[in-house]
C-alpha cells in the first residue's frame, strides 16, 4: 500500500512539473496546436543540418513541429486500464492524431514553411514501426546527456514497474530523434493510406 502510494505522489508531483515545464516551453516556440493525444509546437531548428532519407535537408533557422505526447492523458489510461491496453489505445490515438496533424500541415498556413515533423522518444522501436517515422541517433553532448536523464526519469515515474523497467533495459533505453519530412508524413498519413497496426511498448 506505502509503496502504490509513492508511486501516485512520484506521478502526480511528475505531472505538476510538466504543467510547469510546458508553460515555460511556449516562450520557446512559435506557437502549439493541438492533435488528439499529441501537440505540435512551431520553432525554428538550431543547430547542424538534418538530411532526411528523401534527401530533405533541414537547416538552422528552419522551421520543424516539434512533436509531443500528452504524459497525463497516457497515464490516466496506465492508471485505469494496465500498461499493455494503455499501449493498444496509445496506438490508435496516435494513429489518430498523426493524420490530424497530417491534414494541418496541407490545409493550415501556421505550417506552410514547417519542413518537417520531429520528436524525441526512448519508445523509437514501437513508434517508428507502427508509424513510419525515420529514426536518427541524436549528437553526442550536452542536450542528449540531459534528454536521457529526463526520459529515463518519466518513463520511471510514468511506467507501473519504475526505476525495476528501466534497468532492466537501461541499453535499450536511449534518445532517438523521430523524423518526418513533408513529403514522408503525407505519403504516410493522407486519406487512403493503409497503416500498420503495430502497438506501442510502454
Amino acid at each position: 500500500m506505502e509503496s502504490k502510494i509513492l508511486k501516485n505522489t512520484v506521478q502526480s508531483l511528475w505531472m505538476a512539473w510538466e504543467k510547469v515545464f510546458a508553460l515555460g516551453s511556449h516562450f520557446r516556440g512559435a506557437g502549439t496546436s493541438h492533435f488528439g493525444i499529441c501537440s505540435v509546437m512551431l520553432k525554428k531548428h538550431r543547430g547542424q543540418a538534418i538530411v532526411c532519407q528523401d534527401a530533405t535537408v533541414i537547416h538552422d533557422g528552419e522551421w520543424v513541429g516539434e512533436l509531443h505526447l500528452d504524459n497525463g492523458s497516457i497515464l490516466k489510461l496506465i492508471q485505469s486500464e494496465g500498461s499493455d491496453r494503455a499501449a493498444l489505445r496509445t496506438a490508435r490515438m496516435l494513429r489518430q492524431s498523426m493524420r490530424q496533424i497530417n491534414e494541418a500541415f496541407e490545409s493550415q498556413s501556421e505550417f506552410k514553411q514547417v519542413k518537417a515533423l520531429l520528436g524525441i522518444t526512448l519508445l523509437h522501436r514501437g513508434i517508428t514501426h507502427g508509424l513510419g517515422f525515420e529514426q536518427q541517433a541524436m549528437q553526442p553532448g550536452f542536450f542528449r546527456r540531459m534528454t536521457t536523464i529526463y526520459l529515463r526519469l518519466l518513463l520511471s515515474a510514468l511506467h507501473p514497474e519504475g526505476k525495476h523497467r528501466v534497468s532492466q533495459h537501461t541499453e535499450k533505453l536511449v534518445p532517438m530523434l523521430l523524423i518526418h519530412s513533408r513529403a514522408s508524413l503525407k505519403n504516410r498519413f493522407s486519406p487512403g493510406q493503409k497503416l500498420s497496426g503495430e502497438k506501442i511498448s510502454i
